[in-house]
């Protein structure tokens, strides 16, 4: 999930951009790298043919727009890489891997800027306009290029239907047996055309060195995004030699079982953003502790026997009819939580659910596990999860939290009918190296706190972590960031970025009534 831009805090700062932040020239890169003794490389502009095709390297390119169905529009030049489903049989068979290109703006520098989306299963290349206003500096001396990961948007897609038709909210969705079901379903239909042992990370950062050779460039500027910062780690550490800058926004450790943690780290965001409330004069005196509050409506959600709510549908305006369960307020806490802004409105929607109001719940919980389920290709998840991450196990120590052993429950009774790759011997090896790396987290992020960032770090020399105050996940886009992160590919220096502008970044104040927050 990549969220808008948040907001400037309360400092006084200098007027204009400080020269610190301004994109290095061309020019005055490679002077710099010179008086450092390395090499620059000669700049690779994509070139238009006889025909009116655009060439980069072996691809050909032809205009395209992305997410035009969005709402956000972006032109770009897209082509489809083909690619062998299993690496080990390249005469068997292939898949087409769908890859966009955003033009630089002036002289393309030759190593491209490459995005990879998060999930498992997101597409970045219905992602992207999100992102690509922050990117403006990036793209003045870089080409962006994107490709959808096997297994997801335009690349061989492996979308278990059965499962996002699932209502998350209903008792069908609680239970491990009727998941495990449903997915032996959605299995067998895709293996009629998808061996799918082959749509992990592995692969993953095998087509991203095909895509880095089919184009002619020597190295990559990679930038990962939640789950997409395992396959940066994982494929610098495979392709050293063609990897120039790793940025890893909202990290994944490479020895992080992707959700063993999920619910421990949900419940002390939750914390954190209740205690903000409880500090905040107007947000205390007319909603009370949302701590109390959440037990108190997680208490009668779990007691059952409520009477049906009648409540708008957000995302089709139409009426619906459901009964208030604690299933309703588990989706509710897990997604809005990812977003300060959107986690500020919790303590009114569980004061709400308190006095017996129940529609406000019903219907962000109902727009929130509908956005998610559409983004995400399940399939593809399965394959990485699978694969990726068997050690996943329920915890006594988990079965108090608001999510509970819910995960793992459910991932292990899915991969236990889902076939299985092969996981490379080091997989959980941490990245290490001279790679110059930037990684970034938000202070109140519940899915990858800002731990799993200092933990990167440790092994990598030329490594710097920064946390942006009061933001949560996916933060590549907010404040100052776009700006250091465009220095820092333009330098491959992330210890030498001035950061101080960050400090201007707070999160969104709770509210403190339907008006939201009081000043």
């Amino acid at each position: 999930m990549i969220p808008d831009a948040g907001p400037d805090g309360p400092h006084t700062i200098r007027t204009g951009v400080p020269a610190m932040l301004r994109p290095l020239s061309l020019t005055v890169l490679a002077l710099a790298l010179v008086a450092c003794g390395g090499k620059a490389e000669k700049p690779v502009t994509p070139k238009t043919d006889a025909k009116g095709d655009l060439r980069y390297g072996r691809l050909v390119f032809k205009p395209c727009t992305l997410g035009g169905d969005t709402g956000q529009s972006v032109d770009a030049q897209c082509a489809t890489l083909m690619a062998p489903e299993n690496p080990a049989a390249p005469d068997g068979r292939r898949i087409g891997l769908a890859v966009a290109m955003i033009p630089a703006k002036n002289l393309a520098a030759a190593d491209p800027v490459v995005i990879i989306a998060g999930g498992p299963g997101q597409s970045i290349l219905d992602s992207y306009p999100m992102l690509h206003d922050a990117l403006g500096d990036v793209r003045r001396s870089r080409n962006v290029l994107l490709m959808d990961a096997r297994g997801t948007g335009g690349s061989h897609l492996l979308q278990c239907e059965e499962l996002t038709g699932l209502d998350d909210t209903s008792a069908e969705s609680e239970d491990p047996a009727r998941m495990r079901a449903l997915t032996e379903r959605c299995r067998d239909r895709l293996a009629k055309n998808a061996d799918l042992r082959f749509y992990g990370t592995a692969e993953h950062i095998r087509d991203l060195d095909l895509l880095r050779e089919s184009i002619g460039v020597g190295r990559l500027n990679l930038a990962g995004i939640s789950y997409g910062t395992r396959v940066a780690q994982q494929y610098a550490a495979r392709y050293p030699k063609h990897t120039r800058t790793v940025t890893l926004d909202s990290i994944a450790p490479n020895t992080l079982v992707l959700g063993q943690e999920h619910a421990q780290n949900l419940d002390a965001a939750i914390k954190r953003q209740f205690a903000r409330c409880v500090a905040d004069t107007a947000c205390k005196r007319n909603i009370g502790d949302p701590a109390t509050l959440l037990a108190q409506v997680r208490t009668t959600l779990q007691g059952g026997g409520l009477a049906a709510v009648r409540y708008r549908d957000p995302t089709s305006g139409e009426w619906r009819e459901e009964v208030p369960r604690f299933a309703h307020l588990g989706a509710l806490l897990r997604f809005y939580a990812y977003r300060p802004e959107s986690a500020s409105m919790l303590p009114l929607i569980l004061h709400d659910a308190a006095q017996g109001r129940y529609e406000t719940l019903l219907s962000q919980a109902r727009a929130l596990s509908g956005d998610v389920g559409d983004s995400m290709a399940l399939g593809m998840h399965l394959s990485v999860s699978c694969t990726e991450d068997p050690e996943i196990r329920s915890r006594p120590e988990d079965e108090n939290t608001i999510m509970g052993n819910s995960i793992a429950e459910f991932i292990q009774a899915q991969c236990a009918v889902w076939p299985k790759g092969t996981r490379d011997p080091d997989f959980r090896k941490p990245l290490s190296g001279d790679v110059p790396v930037l990684a970034i987290s938000g202070e109140l992020d519940p899915v990858t706190p800002p731990r799993y960032g200092d933990d990167v770090v440790k092994t990598l020399p030329k490594g710097r972590h920064l946390v942006l105050p009061g933001q949560g996940h996916s933060v590549l886009t907010t404040g100052c960031m776009p700006k250091l992160y465009a220095q820092f590919v333009e330098t491959a220096d992330a210890k030498a970025l001035d950061a101080e502008c960050l400090k201007r970044l707070k999160a969104s104040p709770p509210f403190a009534g339907y008006y939201g927050w009081e000043p």
